[in-house]
């Protein structure tokens, strides 16, 4: 006797709708990270090498809490995320917790648990997100988070680092302005999304946040190049030591403080050790002291790194002349007042090799000034050189033009 099955029985049952659905966002999901030149992103893993708290400014969803989250994975942090603006200023300060005995023993004040998992694991990125949108309570029980690293009794260990995020105030719900103190205590990194990355992210692939390559040879020589930085700035711009900004908007962020300072000194030391390329370092400068005293800082840094003129005019034919056209124009304008302050035929001679050299090796037009200022140096005794024939059309061509400029200018002023 041949019997069938009944057909439920031969045809496979169907996945469930909710397996199919959580397969494909494990397709979604499935991403990978390549090696990319990101400055923001080498900004925040630096910061965060140098153990700074660091604020993310940023409109929402830019990826913010994405950056913070890839960075924790690549570093092999623990990420713990807290927001701020959904607690109380007892959950940052400590909980009171009545004793047997509080005449004797007194109140402590407990620490809430993700605080104690950041301890107990050692190690770990503490999360703070939606800054802006705190109270002013909260913010000031976070003062002592931030700087002391403190949490009731209870201290975090040197192993966690502290990344905050912030939208600005306008598009930030229910917003307040950052208090003084506490924004005074954050490197503050402006976060912008870049067309490229998001569309290549898209695609399934991410820049990968990697912690810099410090120089183990380059740690003192960057300790004393930022500290003769910063010093001699101040020593020269003492009124940048401290500047509370007089708009209450401008106060919530960077400003120039000797706590800011002091940070500034480090990320400079960081950034000079790990090779870093200006854009970081301009990101991190402005983002401890503010956009105006941070431009100082880096244009003293510029200065600094100029080659000395007096070992140029030792050696004319054998100078290395900085690639960047600003640099070079401030090296050839030191040369210059090198010769001013004490001049001499041989030394106006070799100003005027190193002139032709600058032009035959960048770009012409940098000399001109440099070249009309060393002209009016000669005196009657000095033969004039014949490296100056190699920039009389130089120095001319730019002369017609400016006339040129000039005559355009006043005519149109006359119409």
């Amino acid at each position: 006797m041949i019997t069938f099955a009944p057909s439920s029985a031969l045809t496979p049952t169907p996945p469930a709708q909710l397996d199919v659905a959580a397969e494909l966002l494990s397709l979604l999901r499935d991403t990978r990270t390549e090696p990319r030149p990101d400055t923001q992103l080498e900004a925040l893993t630096l910061a965060v090498a140098a153990d700074l708290p660091v604020l993310l400014w940023g409109e929402p969803g830019i990826g913010k809490t994405a950056a913070l989250t890839q960075l924790a994975e690549e570093l092999d942090l623990p990420l713990t995320t807290v927001i701020a603006s959904v607690h109380e200023p007892s959950d940052f300060s400590g909980l009171p917790i009545v004793g047997d005995d509080p005449a004797e023993q007194g109140v402590p004040l407990a620490p809430p648990d993700w605080a104690v998992r950041l301890v107990r694991a050692g190690r770990g990125l503490l999360f703070l997100d939606e800054l802006s949108t705190a109270t002013p309570a909260v913010q000031a029980a976070l003062l002592r988070l931030v700087l002391e690293r403190r949490i009731g009794s209870l201290r975090l260990p040197p192993g966690v680092r502290i990344v905050a995020a912030a939208n600005p105030r306008a598009s930030a719900a229910d917003g307040w302005e950052l208090s003084p103190p506490l924004a005074n205590r954050f490197v503050h990194l402006q976060w912008a999304h870049d067309h490229e990355v998001v569309v290549r992210g898209l695609g399934g692939t991410w820049p990968r946040a990697t912690l810099p390559r410090l120089d183990a040879a380059l740690l003192a020589q960057a300790v004393d190049r930022a500290r003769r930085a910063v010093c001699g700035l101040l020593e020269t711009r003492p009124a940048l030591v401290h500047r509370l900004p007089a708009a209450e908007t401008r106060r919530g962020g960077a400003w120039p403080s000797p706590r800011s300072w002091d940070m500034a000194l480090s990320l400079i030391a960081f950034a000079t050790a790990a090779g870093s390329s200006r854009d970081v370092l301009s990101l991190l400068v402005r983002g401890t002291v503010g956009d105006g005293p941070g431009l100082e800082l880096l244009a003293w840094l510029d200065r600094m790194d100029l080659p000395d003129p007096e070992v140029l005019l030792a050696d004319p034919a054998g100078a290395e002349l900085p690639d960047r056209g600003d640099r070079r124009q401030a090296t050839l304008e030191g040369v210059v007042a090198a010769v001013r302050n004490r001049p001499t035929k041989a030394r106006w001679d070799a100003a005027w090799a190193l002139l032709v050299r600058a032009m035959e090796t960048g770009a012409p037009d940098l000399v001109v000034v440099p070249a009309t200022t060393l002209a009016a140096l000669r005196t009657e005794e000095w033969d004039v050189p014949a490296a100056i024939e190699k920039l009389a059309g130089v120095v001319s061509v730019s002369r017609r033009a400016d006339r040129s400029v000039a005559r355009a200018t006043s005519g149109g002023a006359g119409r």
